[in-house]
């Protein structure tokens, strides 16, 4: 089946970093016709804070209760991350979820995986963004009224500047300048969403320190 055709009312899961992308597909899956049962998120093996962009629990927890949808985290190693993920997609399956929505857009290893887990649960994966043009993405997202606040940035790739930053048309230019990618589909920073279309409520954010880890510069940010 097409990955990008949904069926109306099928249950699904996001797999939810909290940033834009998964934000906008979520949003398309729900448009569609989906019915969003939860959002899921891996942990580190702490489980304080997202593997994937470095967010605290707190703030993704308030973007569940805000879109009204139950949150399931886990926490794992890198090593035992897939096996981990596995296990909860089994569990959305019993449970009558039977497809999961990723924001991926053209990073063919990225869907080969999640094609590769899902069909272990045999749970249809649906990539409502995939092979759409990069910035008109972006700016479809913008456009909407979804509002995002930059929190990673890769050293040397993009100055811890921006950190804090929302994005917003002038941003895109900005961050073109440099030489990136608005959407930074290939890690050169990574989002956190407080606010849009489909929020009950805006999430208000304050920031904390700038942390420089594993080549990235995180911006600790926290719940008002």
């Amino acid at each position: 089946m097409d990955q990008n055709i949904i069926t109306k009312n099928l249950p699904f899961f996001t797999s939810w970093s909290g940033g834009k992308d998964s934000t906008l597909a979520h949003y398309r899956a729900l448009k569609n016709g989906g019915e969003a049962k939860a959002l899921f998120t891996m942990f580190t093996e702490e489980d304080t804070h997202s593997r994937s962009h470095g967010l605290p629990k707190e703030v993704l927890i308030a973007q569940a209760r805000s879109l009204n949808i139950p949150f399931v985290c886990k926490g794992a190693t890198w090593q035992s991350y897939e096996e981990v993920f596995v296990k909860v997609l089994h569990n959305f399956k019993e449970s009558g979820i039977q497809m999961g929505v990723f924001g991926d857009i053209d990073l063919d290893e990225h869907r080969q995986w999640q094609e590769k887990v899902c069909k272990t649960a045999n749970v249809r994966p649906y990539l409502p963004l995939w092979k759409e043009e990069r910035r008109k993405l972006l700016l479809e997202f913008i456009n909407l009224g979804f509002k995002t606040m930059i929190i990673a940035a890769k050293d040397k790739v993009m100055p811890k500047s921006f950190l804090g930053k929302t994005m917003d048309l002038c941003l895109v230019e900005e961050i073109e300048k440099l030489g990136v990618d608005a959407c930074g589909e290939e890690g050169e920073f990574h989002t956190v969403v407080y606010d849009g279309p489909i929020f009950s409520y805006p999430l208000y954010l304050k920031l904390g320190e700038k942390v420089l880890k594993n080549g990235y510069w995180f911006q600790e940010v926290m719940l008002k």
